[in-house]
């Protein structure tokens, strides 16, 4: 029987101890952090979550009403926007410096009777691409936006000065044009160019890939077309100016054109275009990641 006993002891040993070794490994197991962000708003400086930050972001910077995979594409490269900035930087601006952000009260006053569709809208399209970004060759991406182009994009050596291999020009397709027109007194064109007003001559205008103007020479002086779209606050650097007893000047598209197109995303949507192609077509030779 003392025989027996100690057989049992031995074989029933290992496994006890194997058995308290398992627990115990378990004991020690602890749950992933949920990243964060640190944003400027409303003149205090808020440590949040990445995955709320993003949501505000979405509410500010596109219209909740676009299709939803447009939406989600949005929600990627806004996501990377942040995350590469806060390489830079250790608190995100919520104006149009960085990313425009709003809070749930904003969000309010924005849809109103709406705010429940919308907002949950915009929850769903953050939680099914949560933690996604946009690399190039393993590093997160500057992830530029805009709101229209004029049907063409832009490449980012031309505005930011900055040769990637993501960012070039390239036909924005199915986009509908936005084209608008302003006018102004000679004067007051004159007086925001800092130019004399006896004669107002235009000449020598150049244009990139991209149809957008790089340069041109108004009375003799200078202008690259980011200097003009500044100084007269136009839409973008795709315009053209009529003179005659007053400045006539058409713009085509909204924004500076660099990488996505919001409104662009939004029409390869409604063609089908996942948001994954969506931003495979407009952030060429990069890759969606996870955090």
């Amino acid at each position: 029987m003392n025989k027996l006993l100690g057989l049992l002891i031995i074989i029933l040993t290992p496994f006890t101890l194997i058995s308290f070794k398992k627990k115990e490994t378990n004991f020690y197991i602890e749950e992933k952090k949920e990243p964060e962000v640190k944003i400027s708003y409303n003149n205090e400086q808020l440590n949040m979550n990445l995955e709320e930050y993003v949501i505000g972001v979405i509410a500010a910077e596109m219209p909740a009403s676009f299709e939803v995979e447009a939406l989600k594409a949005q929600a990627v490269a806004a996501r990377t926007f942040a995350l590469k900035k806060l390489e830079e930087k250790d608190c995100l601006l919520t104006d149009i410096t960085d990313q425009v952000y709003i809070d749930e009260t904003k969000m309010r006053e924005k849809w109103q009777d709406d705010y429940d569709l919308y907002y949950n809208k915009i929850k769903e399209v953050v939680e099914k691409t949560k933690g996604e970004v946009l690399k190039y060759q393993d590093k997160l991406i500057n992830a530029y936006y805009y709101a229209r182009s004029n049907g063409y994009t832009e490449s980012s050596i031309n505005v930011f000065n900055e040769k990637t291999d993501y960012l070039n020009s390239k036909e924005s397709l199915f986009e509908p044009l936005d084209i608008r027109e302003i006018k102004m007194e000679k004067q007051e064109f004159c007086n925001k160019l800092n130019i004399t007003c006896n004669e107002i001559k235009i000449d020598s205008i150049m244009k990139d890939e991209s149809k957008r103007v790089s340069s041109l020479l108004i009375n003799n002086k200078l202008f690259t077309g980011i200097e003009i779209r500044k100084l007269l606050n136009l839409r973008s650097t795709d315009f053209t100016i009529k003179i005659s007893d007053e400045i006539t000047i058409t713009t085509t598209g909204y924004g500076h054109g660099v990488g996505m197109s919001q409104y662009g995303a939004n029409a390869l949507a409604k063609n089908g275009y996942t948001y994954e192609e969506i931003l495979k077509y407009y952030y060429e030779n990069t890759e969606i990641s996870n955090l």
